[in-house]
């Protein structure tokens, strides 16, 4: 632990940003209910690509997910028209998962919708958003 801070300080730290993403989270709920989708179904979507079809063995160990979850979410996407699967083509008992046109522009807006700033960063000054970019590209770069 870096010297300059309590042992606290990052737990009341994270429970500040865990509150905000809660507090924000209805607009975000919103987005995904008008189109008929679960947070699930957009993390499944966000994962998912248009020109690289992936397997599903493959997606659902980056899920954390056991395969029958993961055909159960890709099931979902491709009743709604989002997701298409085809066998691979060495070994046809191994599905593959890709976005369709329709999921690929889904996905797009749902991330100018996420991606929306929320009024109370939009409030903050210049230094407070320099501030907040810093940190926040720091701790996007340590989980790479």
């Amino acid at each position: 632990m870096p010297p300059d801070r309590s042992p606290d300080s990052a737990s009341a730290a994270w429970r500040l940003i865990f509150d905000f993403l809660m507090r924000s989270s209805p607009q975000r709920l919103e987005s995904l209910r008008s189109r008929g989708l679960t947070p699930n179904d957009s993390r499944v979507l966000f994962t998912l690509d248009r020109e690289e079809a992936r397997p599903i063995g493959a997606l659902a160990r980056q899920w954390g997910a056991d395969p029958s979850t993961a055909t159960w979410l890709v099931d979902r996407l491709e009743r709604a028209g989002l997701a298409e699967r085809s066998a691979a083509p060495d070994d046809r008992r191994v599905k593959l998962v890709r976005l369709t046109g329709k999921g690929e522009v889904t996905r797009k807006e749902l991330m100018e919708e996420h991606y929306r700033t929320p009024r109370e960063v939009a409030a903050l000054s210049s230094g407070d958003i320099e501030e907040l970019t810093r940190i926040f590209t720091k701790l996007n770069q340590s989980v790479e």
